[in-house]
């Protein structure tokens, strides 16, 4: 299988939304990451609902919803939550991550578990038969730009053994936090399938849309 793009749209000028959607569809995109932040779960605000809306009217590209809000659970009727789109949330974010996840199911989208940096990968041992994919955030949620913290290569890895030694290998693992090229190549070789793309990569406005596309798939595929 090979890796999968999922471009962070929070990284897009407002102006340029337009221009980088028509790019992603160019180069068969498979995703377009929404981080939604409450200002709470992370000390941020970002995206949301109406912005969720305005985007499903532009391009049929599939959404990768990003709840970093404090007990998703009770929120997800408020969201445009759409049939085998996936949506994440975090462990840390409920006290009651069974319900999240299941209720995610329950709107016909995928459940994804995202972790932070410090969370250990044994907790997705409880829920592996519950969710489509595990996300790993490589930085503490929150904000762009951070760099990578070290540790999150074998993070990855061991995520990829605990989810072979649960007899879930077809368990996705989304990675997050400082995707550039040169760590996505890293990424890959331990054990990730998709990958979110922001400043250090896709929206670089140094680099064409379409060449850091092309460049991006090569370096995971």
């Amino acid at each position: 299988m090979h890796g999968k793009i999922s471009p962070s749209m929070m990284c897009a000028p407002p102006d340029k939304v337009m221009e980088y959607i028509r790019a992603f569809e160019r180069n068969d995109i498979e995703y377009l990451h929404i981080d939604v932040m409450d200002g709470s779960f992370v000390p941020n605000y970002a995206l949301g609902i109406d912005y969720i809306k305005q985007l499903r009217k532009l391009t049929d590209i599939p959404l990768d919803i990003h709840l970093m809000i404090n007990r998703p659970e009770e929120k997800l009727e408020w969201l445009d939550i759409r049939q085998n789109e996936y949506v994440s949330v975090h462990y840390e974010s409920t006290a009651h991550i069974h319900r999240a996840v299941s209720r995610i199911r329950e709107y016909g989208a995928k459940p994804m578990l995202a972790i932070n940096p410090a969370t250990p990968v044994n907790v997705i041992e409880y829920l592996a038969n519950d969710i489509d994919a595990v996300l790993v955030m490589a930085v503490n949620p929150g904000f762009a730009g951070q760099k990578l913290i070290p540790q999150s290569l074998k993070k990855i890895s061991d995520v990829k053994k605990l989810l072979i030694s649960l007899g879930r290998p077809d368990i996705e693992i989304e990675v997050d936090g400082n995707v550039s090229f040169e760590n996505a190549k890293k990424m890959r070789e331990a054990g990730a399938d998709i990958f979110v793309a922001g400043t250090s990569s896709i929206f670089n406005s140094a680099i064409n849309t379409d060449d850091a596309a092309r460049e991006f798939r090569k370096v995971i595929w």
